[in-house]
């Protein structure tokens, strides 16, 4: 059985007041929720702190990227075990934002992913082609290279600790969304890969991200290879994400 996930991403916004009552709101809403959904908030890391204390240990609380190194003289990163100290229990790693204004390669997001693991972290791990590669035909080889190449490290019981999230570049921040049905069909090739790499597919989480909304989630999250979601501007807006959590349906994934 899987898990099923709703994360909150919420980029480079945030203040001391959305964490009290956004925060404080998703968890009292969470209690009453019985479709065995798990809400995860990814903050800033400044504000990391202060969410795992509101979040009272009913949410789970993310980082949106850790450094390449487990410390050291490396101004402005911080490390695994930092995000652990300060109540993290989820990492995303190679974020299409990451990958495009960070640059950073399929090859630093396995060093990533082997980083947090052995730090004992879950990684959410980030796959999606861009509109021209999607135009092109090339959709599902980009998407099943970046999946084999940024969890080539994986072994073992670490694949319980992994996450994939499909992100279209395309549908990010746009307001474009993929069809339950197209989404649901890059799903399971991203399963068929976790399959050929030898991981447990059938039990690792997928969750989808790109624009959804109060009003898709349920029609995503019907289909049986889509886990949850990566909530992007939605997880600001108080009604809009719980909206999005309570759309889950009841019963197993997997």
């Amino acid at each position: 059985m899987r898990r099923k996930i709703v994360a909150g991403n919420w980029k480079m916004n945030g203040s001391k007041d959305l964490v009290t009552t956004l925060v404080g709101s998703v968890r009292s809403e969470v209690a009453s929720l019985d479709n065995g959904v798990e809400v995860v908030i990814i903050p800033p890391a400044i504000y990391v702190r202060d969410v795992a204390d509101k979040a009272g240990g009913e949410l789970s609380v993310g980082v949106q990227n850790i450094g390449q190194w487990p410390s050291g003289a490396y101004t402005g990163e911080i490390s695994a075990g930092m995000a652990v100290d300060q109540g993290c229990q989820f990492a995303l790693v190679g974020h299409s934002e990451r990958r495009q204004l960070f640059g950073e390669t399929d090859e630093l997001v396995a060093e990533k992913v082997s980083l947090l693991l052995k730090g004992g972290l879950r990684a959410v791990v980030c796959v999606g082609e861009t509109l021209e590669q999607r135009e092109a035909g090339r959709a599902v080889d980009v998407v099943a290279g970046q999946v084999r190449k940024g969890l080539a490290t994986v072994t073992g019981d670490q694949w319980s600790q992994i996450v994939v999230a499909y992100e279209p570049v395309w549908a990010i921040g746009t307001g474009k969304t993929a069809t339950a049905e197209d989404a649901q069909a890059m799903h399971a090739e991203i399963r068929k890969v976790l399959a050929d790499m030898g991981a447990p597919a059938e039990s690792v989480s997928v969750l989808y991200g790109g624009s959804v909304k109060a009003d898709n989630a349920a029609a995503l999250f019907a289909q049986p290879d889509i886990d949850g979601g990566l909530i992007g501007g939605a997880s600001l807006v108080e009604n809009d994400f719980i909206s999005i959590c309570r759309a889950m349906p009841a019963g197993a994934k997997g």
